[in-house]
């Protein structure tokens, strides 16, 4: 990945390059940018965007700033190498605590971006998505991670459909891929991790987001439950509202054809249509 010196940190990022419109992706917690090249990155650049994707700080080679970090300081990374790539009228994409950055981001520096596009949005979490942070922020604290089979186990249950999980070779290769990794959460991760936990409701706020938006739902989402998704496009204004079905948590890898899909219909649509009035849920099957 290529570095920078931004924000008072190293960040890294990939530029496919090119003459099209550009296109920024910001991942969720604890994952690096290359899970967007799963599906995501190819579709882009075969679409004709030039497709910039980053390490959020505390995901190396990225700096981990292992001592913590805010909301507005991921904000401020994202803002930093808009400004150091010189790019003009950005199209932001993020997914998870990636969606909170990008629409934080659309709220502090409109003028800098053409429009947004947030995955598993929420300006908020419920107290089971509290407490399941916590729990993962205690877990970092311990010297031995849960048994693979356990964990790779709960993984697939928070972070995939029940459709995905009924066909048993796709289940397999799932849990396969969850218990390959040993477990243990980095330094980095908590502090992303530690970042929900003073976030606080948002929804007032983004009341005053003025970029055009179209937020995405997954229907089975067990993470970011799609109402909280909902809530985001209930308030902002303008903003579009989708949903996928048979689709968890992970349902830009889970359903990548329809995620893509509708990714890039939205990026290619003209930018005053864009701006339309709310449009009701949708589900996609």
């Amino acid at each position: 990945m290529i570095t920078a010196h931004i924000n008072g940190i190293r960040i890294a990022y990939e530029d496919t390059g090119g003459s099209g419109a550009t296109v920024l992706l910001v991942m969720g917690t604890g994952s690096p940018a290359r899970v967007w090249e799963v599906h995501q990155i190819p579709a882009l650049k075969a679409a004709g965007f030039r497709v910039i994707s980053m390490n959020n700080r505390g995901i190396p080679p990225t700096d981990e700033c292992p001592g913590g970090f805010t909301m507005d300081d991921m904000v401020n990374d994202v803002i930093g190498l808009i400004d150091h790539l010189g790019c003009e009228d950005v199209s932001l994409i993020g997914t998870s605590l990636g969606a909170r950055i990008v629409t934080e981001t659309a709220l502090a520096r409109p003028d800098l971006l053409s429009r947004v596009i947030a995955l598993a949005a929420h300006a908020r979490l419920e107290p089971v998505q509290q407490a399941m942070t916590r729990g993962e922020i205690a877990l970092a604290d311990y010297a031995n991670p849960p048994p693979p089979d356990y964990r790779a186990a709960v993984m697939a249950l928070q972070y995939l459909s029940p459709a995905t999980l009924r066909n048993e070779d796709q289940a397999r290769d799932w849990l396969d891929m969850f218990a390959f990794d040993d477990g243990r959460i980095s330094a980095g991760h908590r502090a992303q991790l530690q970042i929900s936990q003073v976030l606080g409701d948002r929804r007032s706020a983004y009341r005053d987001i003025s970029v055009p938006m179209l937020i995405i739902g997954f229907a089975d989402d067990a993470a970011i439950p799609p109402r909280l998704s909902r809530e985001v496009a209930d308030v902002v204004p303008g903003a579009e509202y989708v949903e996928i079905a048979d689709a968890g948590h992970f349902g830009y890898l889970e359903q990548p054809a329809e995620a893509n899909r509708l990714i890039i219909d939205y990026l290619k649509r003209p930018l005053a249509t864009a701006r339309v009035r709310k449009m009701p849920a949708v589900t996609m099957v």
